[in-house]
């Protein structure tokens, strides 16, 4: 090897070296960093932030999957604080009580298995409508989106199978509280 491509190669290797020597001793900061954290919306209830509190990685989740600018309106544990499923509506913007308010909404499988879920969103203006995601899911059903989702409702179902008569939640609630 010529003396010139030695030198090449250990330059090669000294930027190799280095750079590997950087990412080495950040990698535990830059994955700190990567941390989802949930934006909790200054209207939310002590009931929204207890939840929050309690799940944050879940909350995280949820909020990731409605993208970004979303924050934490609503949570609530359904049917009751057995806690099968979880509810979470998020909303863009700084007034969630306004009726233009984009919202997002997601519904967490909190028990072991897949079990049917449907989450439906509907806006205030009868225009726009309601929007759904139903199936068999593991963890998520959702998200659901609706421009307009502000003093909306929002439905949250769940069953052991799409043909079982007998629901585990059964759940109609309004995205903001807007009275």
């Amino acid at each position: 090897m010529s003396m010139q491509k030695k030198n090449a190669a250990r330059a090669v290797l000294a930027v190799a070296v280095s750079t590997l020597g950087v990412i080495g001793l950040t990698a535990s900061q830059v994955s700190a960093a990567d941390q989802p954290i949930a934006r909790i919306a200054a209207q939310a209830d002590q009931k929204t932030r207890a939840v929050a509190a309690s799940n944050p990685s879940v909350v995280a989740a949820a909020g990731l999957l409605c993208g970004s600018g979303y924050n934490l309106y609503k949570a609530e544990m359904l049917p009751d604080s057995t806690r099968k499923g979880t509810l979470f509506v998020y909303v863009k913007g700084t007034n969630p009580r306004n009726n233009d308010t984009p919202t997002c909404a997601t519904f967490y499988n909190n028990t072991e298995g897949a079990k049917w879920m449907k989450l439906k969103l509907c806006s205030n203006y009868t225009a726009e409508g309601c929007g759904s995601d139903e199936g068999s899911f593991n963890e998520f059903a959702g998200p659901v989106y609706r421009n307009h989702g502000g003093c909306g409702t929002v439905t949250a179902l769940m069953k052991n199978s799409a043909g079982s008569s007998t629901y585990i939640i059964n759940a109609i609630r309004d995205t903001t509280n807007c009275n």
